[in-house]
Order: structure tokens, then C-alpha cells, then sequence
């Protein structure tokens, strides 16, 4: 229910956006926090913008529409909707802009934990028109600062951000106290973002992606070439007006002369920003404001020294810069030329050296560290076969920092990489080596894999162009041409991979390494031990029943992140007693998917973010029941006996988009939901943990996990690294499903 007081007044300018209006003020009125006004202002748009704005109107009473009866420009258009506006906290929305789903509950829970600061600013992601999506470069600045609030004095770093007004939200009182508003012309962002900040006493961040930033194909207002760039000269002179009236932000005098000459050179740099004409004059006015302003007693930073010379000389300067950049660029491109070449050289069998019978050269998830079954067979070689030299291939430095001390390791194409390269007889890696490496005969390669396959992978992606985007299926097929053995934990993995990869390897029963450890934890012993002490690590309470969920991307999305599941809500709706623990599939990891939510939710303590812990094994060892939808996590998690919920509510775009060798929610390991209201009642009612759920992961397990016995790691290192006999896994086997495996039986 709507309060008398609104928390927030969003105020929304609106002139020739009708193509992108709606869907701004859909991400506003469908949110879930409905306490608002929205202040919408009809700037004297001459298209269809003040139908669309008298539409939104008529049906819902939380919107006001002011049509101005002439074009008065942005900022004065926010001018004139704030004397209407009763919220609160005041909040600009430019038309084409969106909201993320769940930002003004996040929004509102943050001004609440932080007792109404006067400004409120929050992260923003740019998305543009043909489907990508950028966080905020800075975004670190509010996550190091969210513990409390702050003056700018205290964390100056905030003043680095982006000069606009529409990532922050700004209390009522704090805007009318001072008289903030807008004045006219181009850039009037720029003398409201520094007073408003300089003046604040309590300023608060939040570390969560709560707009999406439009990027047009044609630009913006601020990209099109026009003399009205020449505004940005009058706007810092607003700004610095400001500063000499007031003698406790005048400190900050030499910042904003530094920021000034910084911002007027990066409009003048660009080519597409001042007709051609106008830039010696435009260069004239800037170095006369920054002369005018410079404090004294204060040295210029170098690349600021051109304002001090005149128009020729900073064109020599920039010509000169670009000619080198060139000259860098291409003899980069000729030491990367001859950096390939040398590297196929030295990679290539030479003939000269002998291969070390007991060298084993590892590598894992793309060269991260000690992990997955590379792992846990590098592990048991040195328990049962310390002869064995096991080496680590990592990509850079800050992977090596992060091994523990008596790893051996080499970086990735250094000389040292290049000389264990050329003598290893064993290559473990779970993805493939680089093209570059060459196989010698008498060098025997172990293909781990990443688990067992649900989504079409290698060749099969053939059949699915989306999916297929990013990968070179023939470099890939050349690359696990290398392969010798291929291990697998079920007899559906070696059907599919000796499909999806048709080479000449051979399929070794031995179980999935990394799984011993969850097979060997289905005693009360293994819940007890290793996970009570990850619970332990990850702060979860004692006691609680950890619910783990483990999305996977999406093929169907640029990017792969969907949010199929509003988190909040899941954490709440789990109830007292109860731990969430997220886990994003890894290509998320270091992408906008963290910040729409899961990274701040994970501050406040609401549920834990597990999605960089290095080792999924001890997440999964800490849980008591797994939520995932189409992600192979649930084909290890069947060997810990613990419950598995499908959900599947877009089951129909997941399997169109990417392709799946048989019907998940027809062999499924527990029950499914299709919708978050079945997920929420299966989990409040108890039922995923009864009788059926048990049944259904049985025969799941007998049919996926049918090798992993918890020896599979001494299995590989006996079998294959050392020669030895070793009996192979007891199995369970289970009559082939009459549904599914569609591709399978073509084949």
C-alpha cells in the first residue's frame, strides 16, 4: 500500500523518446516496491510521448503528468517537475533509461540501513543497442565504501564518478534546504552533481546495478557534433561561482580546475564532438577558464600543461601522440607475429629432447590453479606416487599467488612452460591446451571434462548457431584430436562425448575425480566433518538448512545472465532456520550479473555468495538440498544422496536456444517446478525431501553416477599415469529411459 508521504518522487523528462518511453516507465510501475510518485514531464515533445504519458496517467494513479507548453530543455524540465514533487527522495529518470528489476526495494532497504543520508548513489550498467551490456568501471568505489556513510572530504574518490545526476537518489529536504536546481544549457549535470556532493553531510553507496544506462546507436545529446559544446565553459564557471561563496568547499578549488581542464580536453579530443572550425576557439575559451581559475601555489599536472600553450602546439602534441601510438601499434603487432612463430617453434617436437616418464603437466578451468579433476588426481599422485613431478600451467601471477606454497608451477607461454611442455610424457587438463602445443608421440593427454554434459556441446553445437557463438567448433575438434583418454562417470558421457568430439580417444570408466570427495561424504561422518567446517568458512549459523542454488547461463540472452529467480524474495520465502547460498556459473563470475543484486544482498547479510570459492565440491558439501535448473552441478550433487530441485520455467527457451540430450525434467533427480510459486511450496511444505524425491534421485543416480565409487582419482593415477591393474567401478545399471536421448538415437 501507497503511504500518504511517497518514499520516492521519480521525475522523468520526456521529449522525442516515444520509441523507448514505455519500457522506462514499465521498469518503474512493475516494480516491486510500489511506494512512489512518478513526476512525469512532457518537455513539448512533438511526437507521441504526451499520448503515451496521459495513457500511463489514466490507469494508474501514481503517475502525474506536466506538459510544458514549450521546449525548455532537460534540466529545466527537472525544475520544473520538482515543486510537484511529495516523496522523500527525489529521483531523476531520464526517459530512455530503465530501471533493474528489484532496484527500488534495494533502494529503499539501503536508506533505511543508512538512516536517510542526503544523497544516495548507486551503481549503473550501460547497455547498448545491439545487446551488450557494461558495468560501471568504477563500480569498486561503492563497495568500498558501503560500511557507512561519508562526506566527500572523507572519500574524495567519490567525486571520480560519472557527473550525472541519474545514479543517485537525493533527500527532499536536502535539495529544498539548499535551493539545488537546475540551470540551462547542455552539460547541467556538471553544476548540480559537484554542489549537491560538496555540500551533502552524509552521504551512502550502494554496490548494486539499479539502472540501466541506454546507449543509442546514434549517440547521445552530449556525442553529436555541435557548438553547444561550448556550454561546458559557462557550467564549471556555475561551479566554481559556487566554491568562492562558500568558504569550506573552496579546498577543493584545485580538484575541480584539474577536473575542468581534464573534461574540456576530452571534448575536444574527440572527432565527432565540435565542427572543425570551432575548435581553436573552443581550445582559446578552456585555457582562458583555466587560467582565470587556477589556484595559486598549485603545479600543473603534465598532461594539463597544453592549456598553458597555445592552439598549434597542443596539434603538434596530439599528432605526435597519435603517430607513436601507431608506431607502437604496429610493432606490438609484429612482436606478437614473432612471438607466435617462435612459440610453435619451440613447441614443436624437436626430436631432441627425451619425454620424462614421471613429468605430469596439469591445468584447470583455463589454466586458474589447483582445481576440479586435474585437481583431485594431481592430489592423489602425490599420496600414492610421490615419484611423480606434477607441474601446474597458470595464466598469470595473480593465479599463482593463490597456490599453495609446495605447488610447483609455470605461467602460461613463458620459457619455463615451454621447456615442461616439451618433456611432460602426462598431460591432465579438464578444458583443452592451446592450439599452439604440439603432441609428441609417446606423450599420453587425459581429458577430464567439466562434468556430465546436459547442453549440446562440441560438434553438436553445429546444429545451434546462437549457442555456438564464441566457439570454434573446428579449433576445438583439432584440439581434442590430442586427446588419448577421455574419462567419464556414466555410460550417457561416453555416448556423447565420443558423439560431440568424434576422435580418436578411448573412454575410461573411471569416475569423475572431483566426486570422490562427495561420495566418500554420504556417511554422517562426511556431513559432520569437511562440511561443518565450510559452513564454518562461509559464515553460515549453526543449525541452519542450507539451500543451495546454482543457476547456469543462458545461450538465448547476450551475456548469459537471466534472473529467473528474484533472490530476495527466495531468501525470505526459505524463512527463519534457513541459509541461501548463490552460486553463479563461472563465465558470470566477472560480468554485470553480481552486481544486479547478489553482491549487495551478500553485504547485508541476507544470503551468501558463494560463487568464488574456488572449490564447488566444499559448497556442495556444506548444503542440505541443491536448486539448480539446467546446470551439470546436479549430476555431482546426486553423489552426495542429498535432495535436488529442477526448476525449469523456461525449459522451452533453454532447450531451443542450446539443445539438450534428453529431457531433464522427464529424468529428473527430484522434483521440478515451472514457475517460483511451485519452487517456493515445494520448499515451505517440505516435499523436497519426501519419499518421491528420494526415489527420483535413486534412479538418477544408478543411471549418471554410475562410476564414481570415491576411487576414481587413485583409479586414473594406477590406470593410466602408472600402468597399473585396478578393478574397474561396481556398477548399477539401470534399463535406458524410454524418453529422451532424441540425439543420442540418431547418431
Amino acid at each position: 500500500m501507497t503511504s500518504a508521504v511517497p518514499r520516492f518522487s521519480v521525475i522523468v523528462p520526456v521529449f522525442k523518446v516515444q520509441g523507448f518511453l514505455r519500457e522506462c516507465l514499465d521498469s518503474v510501475l512493475e516494480q516491486s516496491y510500489r511506494d512512489i510518485e512518478v513526476i512525469a514531464v512532457d518537455d513539448c515533445s512533438p511526437d507521441g510521448c504526451g499520448a503515451i504519458l496521459d495513457e500511463y496517467a489514466a490507469r494508474d494513479p501514481r503517475v502525474r503528468v506536466l506538459h510544458l507548453p514549450e521546449n525548455v530543455g532537460l534540466g529545466r524540465a527537472r525544475n520544473a517537475g520538482m515543486p510537484h514533487a511529495t516523496g522523500d527522495f527525489l529521483f531523476f529518470l531520464d526517459s530512455d533509461d530503465t530501471l533493474t528489476p528489484g532496484a527500488l526495494r534495494a533502494l529503499a532497504d539501503r536508506l533505511d540501513e543508512t538512516s536517510d543520508p542526503d544523497v544516495l548513489v548507486f551503481d549503473y550498467a550501460r547497455t547498448y543497442w545491439w545487446g551488450g551490456t557494461r558495468r560501471n568501471a568504477l563500480a569498486h568505489v561503492l563497495a568500498e565504501a558501503a560500511d557507512s556513510t561519508f562526506t566527500v572530504a572523507e572519500r574524495p574518490e567519490i567525486l571520480d564518478l560519472l557527473m550525472v545526476v541519474w545514479n543517485k537518489v537525493y533527500r527532499r529536504d536536502f535539495v529544498h534546504k539548499h535551493g539545488f536546481e537546475f540551470p540551462p544549457g547542455y552539460y547541467e549535470d556538471t553544476p548540480w552533481t559537484f554542489p549537491v556532493l560538496l555540500s551533502a553531510d552524509r552521504i551512502a553507496t550502494l554496490d548494486r546495478i539499479c539502472l540501466n544506462y541506454r546507449q543509442r546507436r546514434q549517440g547521445n545529446i552530449l556525442s553529436t557534433t555541435s557548438r553547444r559544446h561550448f556550454d561546458i565553459h559557462d557550467q564549471y564557471e556555475r561551479v566554481f561561482a559556487f566554491l568562492s561563496g562558500r568558504p569550506e568547499p573552496a579546498s577543493w578549488q584545485s580538484y575541480l580546475h584539474a577536473k575542468m581542464g581534464e573534461h574540456c580536453l576530452d571534448i575536444l579530443s574527440k572527432p565527432d564532438r565540435l565542427p572543425p572550425r570551432d575548435k581553436a576557439e573552443f581550445f582559446r575559451r578552456t585555457a582562458e577558464l583555466f587560467r582565470a581559475h587556477r589556484p595559486e601555489g598549485v603545479a600543473v599536472a603534465p598532461e594539463l600543461r597544453v592549456l598553458e600553450g597555445s592552439y598549434a602546439a597542443y596539434r603538434a602534441k596530439r599528432q605526435a601522440g597519435r603517430a607513436g601510438r601507431e608506431l607502437g601499434r604496429r610493432a606490438g603487432q609484429l612482436r606478437r607475429a614473432a612471438g607466435v612463430r617462435l612459440t610453435r617453434g619451440r613447441t614443436a617436437p624437436t626430436g631432441r629432447r627425451s619425454l620424462d616418464p614421471d613429468l605430469v603437466l596439469y591445468s584447470a578451468s583455463s589454466h586458474q590453479g589447483v582445481l576440479g579433476d586435474p585437481g583431485a588426481i594431481y592430489r592423489k599422485a602425490r599420496e600414492i606416487a610421490p615419484q611423480l613431478r606434477g607441474v601446474w600451467v597458470v595464466r598469470d601471477e595473480e593465479a599463482a599467488a593463490l597456490l599453495p606454497p609446495d605447488v610447483e608451477h609455470v605461467l602460461l607461454d613463458s620459457p619455463q612452460y615451454r621447456q615442461v611442455a616439451a618433456r611432460a610424457t602426462y598431460f591432465v587438463n579438464n578444458v583443452n591446451w592451446p592450439g599452439g602445443l604440439a603432441k609428441r608421440p609417446g606423450s599420453v593427454h587425459i581429458h577430464t571434462h567439466q562434468g556430465t554434459p546436459l547442453k549440446y556441446m562440441g560438434a553438436d553445437l553445429l546444429e545451434r548457431p546462437g549457442a555456438r557463438h564464441g566457439f570454434d567448433v573446428p579449433q576445438m575438434l583439432r584440439r581434442a584430436d590430442r586427446w588419448d583418454h577421455s574419462l567419464v562417470a556414466n555410460l550417457h558421457s561416453e555416448l556423447v562425448w565420443e558423439r560431440a568430439y568424434p576422435c580418436h580417444f578411448a573412454s575410461a570408466r573411471t569416475g569423475s575425480p572431483r566426486n570422490d570427495v562427495l561420495v566418500n561424504a554420504r556417511t554422517e561422518s562426511g556431513r559432520t566433518g569437511h562440511g561443518k567446517a565450510v559452513r564454518e568458512r562461509l559464515g553460515i549459523p549453526a543449525g541452519h538448512t542450507v539451500v543451495l542454488y546454482a543457476p547456469t547461463r543462458r545461450d538465448y540472452r547476450r551475456g548469459g545472465h537471466v534472473d529467473r529467480v528474484d533472490l530476495a524474495r527466495f531468501a525470505e520465502d526459505l524463512g527463519a532456520g534457513h541459509t541461501l547460498v548463490v552460486r553463479l556459473h563461472p563465465s558470470l563470475a566477472t560480468g554485470p550479473a553480481r552486481g544486479l543484486g547478489l553482491a549487495e544482498l551478500h553485504r547485508r547479510g541476507v544470503l551468501v555468495d558463494a560463487t568464488d570459492d574456488p572449490h564447488v565440491e566444499d559448497v556442495m558439501l556444506a548444503s542440505d538440498v541443491l536448486v539448480t535448473d539446467y546446470s551439470a552441478v546436479m549430476f555431482d550433487y546426486a553423489d552426495l544422496d542429498r535432495p535436488i530441485v529442477v526448476h525449469a520455467d523456461d525449459r522451452g527457451a533453454y532447450t531451443a536456444s542450446r539443445g539438450t540430450y534428453f529431457d531433464i525434467t522427464a529424468q529428473a533427480p527430484g522434483h521440478v517446478s515451472r514457475s517460483y510459486r511451485e519452487l517456493a511450496w515445494l520448499l515451505a511444505s517440505g516435499t523436497w525431501q519426501d519419499e518421491e524425491s528420494a526415489r527420483l534421485r535413486a534412479g538418477f543416480r544408478a543411471r549418471y553416477c554410475e562410476f564414481d565409487d570415491g576411487h576414481a582419482a587413485e583409479r586414473v593415477v594406477r590406470t593410466l599415469l602408472l600402468g597399473e591393474e585396478m578393478p574397474r567401478p561396481a556398477t548399477a545399471r539401470v534399463p535406458a529411459p524410454a524418453v529422451g536421448h532424441d540425439l543420442l538415437a540418431r547418431s
